[in-house]
């Protein structure tokens, strides 16, 4: 009778074991790559440093991504004349692989200053991205 009960115990751990993996879904995603930049003709040239009247970009290469994977892209006025310290400036989100652009405009000049923008890949904070406008 030990030896039966035991056996069920085995069986519905196991079962249980299995019921976990089958819902369990590991992404291998990651950011490759990220940089800021600016066009030039067309093509992102990468710089950390933006005139005033740039356009912001933000270059994402992702690595083992399915087209399912969400990359968020938060800009951040970090220490900026006339604006609040850590001042969230637009929030963006894509959803696919492989590479994207992410991009801020602003119909005035942009205040000097240094700004970031902060990368999340599913939700989880990855990277943050340094830069400034002189």
């Amino acid at each position: 009778m030990k030896n039966y009960r035991l056996q069920i115990i085995s069986f519905i751990g196991i079962l249980l074991l299995i019921t976990a993996a089958c819902s369990f879904s590991a992404s291998t995603a990651k950011i490759k790559d990220a940089y800021t930049a600016r066009d030039n003709n067309g093509v992102p040239q990468k710089t950390s440093t933006f005139a005033q009247d740039e356009i912001f970009y933000c270059m994402v290469v992702l690595a083992n991504a399915p087209e399912d994977t969400v990359v968020k892209a938060v800009w951040y006025a970090v220490d900026v004349e006339g604006s609040e310290p850590n001042f969230i400036l637009s929030e963006k989100e894509f959803t696919g692989g492989g590479e994207m652009t992410f991009n801020l405009s602003n119909d005035k000049l942009w205040p000097i200053g240094s700004y970031k923008v902060e990368l999340y890949l599913n939700g989880e904070n990855q990277k943050t991205l340094d830069f400034a406008v002189q």
